[in-house]
């Protein structure tokens, strides 16, 4: 469903522009409706559409909340998670906080991850592209199944 990166930019109201490509499936699989919550382990932010978003939410609600760390996670996703509708111009407004969670600027990038985006600080993600490819080249796949 999503994939690729793209480079997008926020405006002054912190609304991104959905890419084109993904507008017109967006409206159809979910209507424009969107959750945007943060990534626990990265610095960036993680974009659903609302029926990948409640498949999550059930996962959620199935975990403990007497357990310390499945609280720890409800917390932070649950607790991040934020509705964002497309407008007809394919905008999507970020809130501020989650914006500075994942110290989101100007300038973006969008990378698709089948079924969902995440949203990263340009900068942020050339740094995080770079210690991937550094990881991936250590890996030694012919022993690998």
């Amino acid at each position: 469903m999503f994939r690729g990166t793209t480079a997008i930019n926020l405006d002054a109201k912190g609304r991104l522009t959905i890419p084109t490509r993904y507008r017109d499936l967006l409206r159809q699989q979910c209507q424009g409706q969107l959750v945007c919550t943060l990534d626990m382990s990265l610095p960036c932010l993680l974009l659903y559409t609302l029926p990948q978003w409640q498949l999550i939410e059930q996962k959620l609600n199935g975990l403990s909340d007497f357990i310390e760390d499945e609280r720890v996670v409800k917390r932070l996703l649950l607790g991040n998670a934020r509705d964002c509708e497309m407008d007809r111009n394919g905008r999507v407004l970020l809130s501020t906080p989650l914006r500075g969670l994942a110290n989101l600027d100007k300038k973006l990038m969008m990378v698709g991850q089948v079924n969902k985006f995440e949203l990263w600080d340009e900068s942020t993600w050339s740094a995080q592209m770079q210690r991937d490819l550094q990881r991936v080249q250590a890996i030694d796949f012919e022993t690998s199944e």
